[in-house]
């Protein structure tokens, strides 16, 4: 997905890969691949991004809002740090759309994997 990161001095373009893991129903993954490193993957909840469409949301290190011309900002990470990107409403809004397809509302719980965090606590 096309999304362009500000810096100080201009909107630089960046690759992006969004994705989508049933079995981590609310989020999405969005991995910024920068040149030489690991990919930098952020998960954000699908329904801010929706929300986020309309108005501005989030709290914390994810914060969303529109733009006037058919943008959606959003700002990764703490005030001090944080990375501002910029991607089309229309195409994350499509992308998200379809997860709800895969994972209706309402049924979200039912495709969580369990197993890992059971694991965890020892049962």
């Amino acid at each position: 997905m096309a999304m362009d990161l500000f810096t100080a001095d201009a909107a630089v373009p960046i690759d992006t890969t969004v994705g989508y893991d049933s079995r981590d129903p609310h989020a999405l993954s969005i991995a910024f691949h920068l040149l030489g490193e690991d990919p930098v993957v952020w998960r954000v909840d699908r329904e801010m991004i929706l929300t986020g469409s309309l108005g501005p949301t989030g709290d914390g290190e994810v914060r969303v809002r529109p733009t006037p011309d058919g943008g959606l900002l959003l700002r990764l990470g703490p005030p001090a740090q944080c990375a501002v990107v910029r991607c089309r409403q229309e195409t994350i809004g499509r992308f998200v759309r379809e997860t709800f397809v895969l994972v209706p509302e309402g049924t979200e719980e039912h495709h969580i994997d369990w197993g890992p965090l059971l694991a965890s606590l020892g049962h």
